[in-house]
């Protein structure tokens, strides 16, 4: 008699899903602030689907990480961009998906450079950061936990 050992994908379904598409033209008019602003509304709409509600601290922080990865779109990226954010019971992904293949590189440590420190504030705030080949370009998750620290 033969044992077999069925392996299934532990893929985890989100909670609750949203995205909105951005053409980069909107830049001007406030895309980056809305995409904050989107993102706060999102996780303010949380409670909804029986969970607490998230701390203060980590929905500022999703504020940021969707800030810094939709302006390397904006800045380095011709063409729209959509933001995807899935909800985990314990975690936010955040996605941007964009026109350009190319990586982001974080930078080495520099306090005297002015600018230019996005990739490097999503990997310190956040548990993964991943950059995935697209058809049209590339998607860049990043994933935040919403278990705040003490």
């Amino acid at each position: 008699m033969t044992d077999a050992i069925a392996t299934e994908r532990a893929i985890r379904e989100p909670v609750l899903s949203v995205s909105v598409d951005y053409d980069v033209g909107d830049a001007d008019d406030g895309m980056i602030a809305s995409a904050r602003a989107f993102t706060a509304d999102f996780l303010a709409a949380s409670p909804a689907v029986a969970r607490e509600p998230v701390a203060r601290e980590r929905v500022d922080l999703a504020r940021l990480v969707v800030s810094e990865l939709v302006t390397n779109a904006v800045r380095h990226a011709p063409g729209p961009c959509r933001l995807l954010l899935e909800l985990f019971e314990d975690a936010l992904d955040i996605s941007v998906f964009d026109r350009v293949e190319t990586s982001p590189v974080p930078r080495g440590h520099d306090p005297g450079r002015i600018g230019q420190h996005g990739v490097e504030i999503v990997v310190a705030v956040c548990e993964s950061v991943s950059v995935e080949p697209h058809p049209t370009g590339k998607r860049v998750k990043a994933r935040l936990s919403l278990v705040g620290t003490d």
